[in-house]
């Protein structure tokens, strides 16, 4: 068989060409970069070679789209976190999302993706200082969209944990559903949550009556925000981690003493948190017996 050459445009390129293409993938780099960094920055000047039709920076343009750019990633922020834009106002939002949008630019053209990490800057955003619930709200905003967005899964059928015996049980490793989320939080959270949605009506709040943890899972279609103990949130997150139903027992009784593991166990079944179960590391998962 005779070998032919690959034609110019597809050829490896070598010593010369070499490094004329790595010095042009680098001078291409460099101009990404001042470009994204001045689109978040309005202080930084227009970028180097962006020229307008009278071969001059064109500035005007660049704000223009500067502005719409930021103004687009703040609006996308204020419609995840609607009851942290009721409870700050929108002026202090705007201005908070904007500082929040120079610090953390997209880094996925998906927009449902953004601000998966506000929550932990609203926390250490001074200004906000005087509200210390509102970064486990967002936590609890954040956990809610991601629960909407989370793939499907099968549901599994409580009945079938009735042929296992009690050490299988304890040894048993469940599957969560993945819109499953835990949020902890030192505050009322999830009453101040409720009362900044939809037509929640705000109402004085004692402070010091102590937290809420947050239980959040799609239900079939809807997604529900439930109250759980301390020793529920622990128990669910040590199955979340891999740990088995006696070892995430023993984390939650560790947390709290009151816990309960048959209720929860039950809970979680009838609220469609669970998917599936295995009984051994190098086992097969339990068949399902209906959908959600």
């Amino acid at each position: 068989m005779t070998h032919r050459p690959l034609p110019r445009s597809c050829a490896v390129p070598s010593g010369d060409d070499l490094h004329s293409v790595c010095r042009n993938a680098q001078r291409l780099w460099e101009r990404q970069r001042q470009f994204a960094a001045a689109l978040l920055d309005p202080a930084m000047p227009v970028p180097p070679g962006l020229l307008g039709p009278d071969g001059k920076p064109a500035t005007r343009r660049f704000d223009v789209y500067r502005n719409n750019v930021v103004a687009g990633l703040v609006e996308a922020l204020k419609a995840s976190f609607p009851a942290v834009l009721r409870i700050v106002g929108d002026a202090f939002f705007a201005a908070m999302a904007r500082i929040y949008v120079a610090l953390e630019p997209p880094k996925s053209p998906v927009m449902l993706d953004y601000g998966s990490t506000f929550a932990d800057f609203v926390q250490t955003f001074e200004p906000a200082g005087g509200l210390p619930y509102l970064a486990d709200v967002a936590r609890i905003e954040r956990a809610w969209l991601e629960a909407y967005h989370a793939a499907e899964a099968p549901v599994a059928d409580l009945a079938l944990l009735g042929a296992l015996d009690s050490r299988s049980l304890a040894d048993m490793r469940l599957t969560l559903h993945p819109s499953v989320r835990v949020v902890r939080s030192a505050f009322p959270a999830i009453q101040i949550w409720l009362m900044n949605v939809d037509s929640g009506v705000p109402v004085p709040i004692d402070m010091l009556r102590g937290g809420e943890h947050a239980f959040i899972v799609r239900t079939v279609a809807d997604v529900e925000v439930r109250r759980v103990t301390a020793g529920s949130a622990t128990f669910v997150e040590g199955l979340a981690t891999g740990a088995s139903v006696a070892q995430a027992t023993r984390q939650a009784l560790g947390d709290d003493r009151d816990f309960d593991l048959a209720p929860a166990l039950v809970e979680l079944f009838a609220v469609h948190a669970i998917s599936g179960w295995r009984v051994a590391e190098d086992a097969v998962a339990m068949p399902i017996a209906r959908c959600a």
